[in-house]
C-alpha cells in the first residue's frame, strides 16, 4: 500500500530540521496526549473489570453458588439427608448446612457492634478455603465444642481482640418470662482469626460450631441455610430443576448468585461503560491534536507538495504520505500507552503503597470499596478495545488533511514561491 519512495519522504518529514520545530514539537504533544489517553483508559477499564472479577470471586468464595434459605422465623429440619441428597447431584460439589442469626457482639472492654453468627461444621468450615487458608491466628483444629468462635480480621483489629480472648453474643430472640423477652447472653472464645478478603465481612461475620449455634439460637437438629457450590458457577440454571423436587412442600427460598448479587454487578458493569466513554474523550481529543499538527504540516509543505506533483508524484501518494506522517503520531501515541498502560496494571499495588506512604493518606479505601486492595489483573479484551479505539481515531484523524494535501493544485502553490 505503501511504497518506498512514499515512506522516504513521510520519514523525511517526521525528521523536523532547523526552522520545523515548532510542526514537530506539536506532532510530539499530540503523541505525549494520545498515549496518555490510552494508558488511562487501560488502567481505568482493567481496574473496573478486576474489581467486578474480584468481588464476584471473593464473594462465591464465602457464599455458595446456590443458597437454599428458611423463610423468616422457619427452619430446615433434617438437613443432614438433605445435604447428602444435594452433594449426589451432578455437577454439585459441596453442600453446607448454616445456622444463620443476628446478634450484638460485644468485647471485653463493652464495646458493641452488630454482627452476623453464622453457625458451621468444623469440616465445612475446613473446606471454605477462602477462609481456611486465609487463618491469621490462631486455628480452626480448635473449632470444635460449645465454646469456639472464629471472627475476622477488620472485627479483631478495630475491637484489639485476639486469640483467647472472649467475645459475647448477645441475642434479642432470649426466652419469654413475666417481664419480657430477657435477651440471650453467652460468651466465647476466640480460637481463629481469619481474612476472607472482604471488608464488611471480616468486620461484621463470625462462626459459631454449629452445634453451639444450635444451643444459643435454640433451633435443635435444624439449620437455616444450606449452600451449594457447583464445579461450574455458570451452570446454576441446570442445578435449580434438579433442587425442586428434593424441597418440596419444605418453607425455603432458593437464590443463586447472579440474582444475589446482580445489583453490584449492574452497578460496576454501568460505571466501567461510562469510564469507557469519559475517558475515551482523552483520547479523541488527542486525535484533534493529530488533525491541527498534520494541518500545519500540510500549509508547511505546500511548496514540496507542488513540486513532488510536478515530478510526477500523483495525488494518491501525497495522500499516503500525509497519512503515513499523521499515522505513524497516533499509532506511536498508541503503542506507548499501551505499554505504560500494562506496567502500571501489573505494579499497581506498589504503586498504591508508594503514594499512600508519600501522603500519609488511602487510595482504596476497604470500608467504602469492600476490597484492601486494588485488583492488579488485565482484562486483555479491554486492552484491545482500547487499542482499537486509539488506531481508528489515529487514521481517522489523518484523512482530512491528507485529503487536503492531495487536493494542492501545484500552480497555486508555486505562485507566489
Amino acid at each position: 500500500m505503501f511504497g518506498a519512495f512514499e515512506r522516504a519522504v513521510a520519514g523525511r518529514y517526521l525528521r523536523a530540521r532547523k526552522g520545523e520545530r515548532f510542526v514537530s514539537i506539536i506532532a510530539i504533544f499530540s503523541l505525549i496526549g494520545i498515549a496518555l489517553g490510552v494508558a488511562t483508559l487501560i488502567v481505568v477499564t482493567s481496574v473496573m473489570s478486576g474489581f467486578q472479577t474480584e468481588l464476584v470471586s471473593r464473594f462465591l468464595g464465602v457464599n455458595g453458588h446456590v443458597t437454599i434459605e428458611a423463610y423468616a422465623g422457619q427452619k430446615i429440619g433434617d438437613y443432614e439427608e438433605l445435604t447428602k441428597r444435594i452433594r449426589a447431584l451432578s455437577g454439585v460439589e459441596s453442600a453446607l448446612a448454616l445456622l444463620n442469626g443476628q446478634v450484638l457482639l460485644t468485647t471485653s472492654t463493652n464495646v458493641s457492634t452488630g454482627g452476623l453468627v453464622r453457625g458451621i461444621s468444623q469440616p465445612d468450615l475446613k473446606s471454605l478455603h477462602r477462609i481456611s487458608d486465609h487463618i491469621l491466628a490462631g486455628g480452626l483444629d480448635d473449632f470444635t465444642g460449645d465454646n469456639a468462635l472464629a471472627i475476622g480480621i477488620g472485627f479483631a483489629t478495630s475491637y484489639r481482640v485476639g486469640v483467647g480472648d472472649l467475645v459475647t453474643l448477645i441475642s434479642p430472640e432470649g426466652a419469654a418470662t413475666a417481664f419480657g423477652t430477657i435477651p440471650r447472653v453467652r460468651a466465647y472464645k476466640v480460637v481463629a482469626i481469619f481474612d476472607a478478603g472482604l471488608h464488611d465481612y471480616n468486620s461484621s461475620v463470625v462462626f459459631l460450631p454449629l452445634p453451639a449455634a444450635q444451643v444459643y439460637f435454640q433451633k435443635p437438629n435444624a439449620v437455616t441455610q444450606i449452600e451449594i457450590r457447583m464445579d461450574d458457577p455458570e451452570q446454576v440454571e441446570q442445578l435449580v430443576p434438579k433442587l425442586v423436587p428434593l424441597l418440596r412442600d419444605m418453607p425455603v427460598q432458593l437464590r443463586d448468585w447472579r440474582h444475589a448479587n446482580d445489583v453490584i454487578i449492574s452497578v460496576l458493569q454501568v460505571q466501567k461503560d461510562t469510564m469507557f466513554i469519559v475517558l475515551g474523550m482523552i483520547v479523541l481529543v488527542a486525535a484533534f491534536n493529530v488533525v491541527s499538527s498534520l494541518i500545519m504540516l500540510v500549509k508547511d509543505k505546500r511548496a514540496d507538495i507542488a513540486v513532488l506533483r510536478t515530478i510526477g508524484a500523483s495525488s494518491g501518494s501525497v495522500l499516503r504520505i500525509f497519512m503515513m506522517c499523521g499515522a505513524f503520531v497516533g499509532v506511536a501515541g498508541t503503542v506507548l500507552g499501551t505499554i505504560i498502560g500494562v506496567v502500571i496494571c501489573r505494579n499497581i499495588i506498589e504503586i498504591q503503597r508508594v503514594i499512600e506512604n508519600l501522603t500519609g493518606g488511602q487510595v482504596f479505601d476497604a470500608s467504602v470499596f469492600m476490597l484492601s486492595t486494588l485488583p492488579n489483573t488485565i482484562d486483555w479484551a479491554d486492552v484491545i478495545r482500547v487499542v482499537a479505539l486509539g488506531l481508528v481515531l489515529s487514521v481517522l484523524a489523518t484523512l482530512y488533511p491528507s485529503w487536503r494535501a492531495a487536493r494542492t493544485d501545484p500552480v497555486e502553490a508555486l505562485r507566489h514561491e
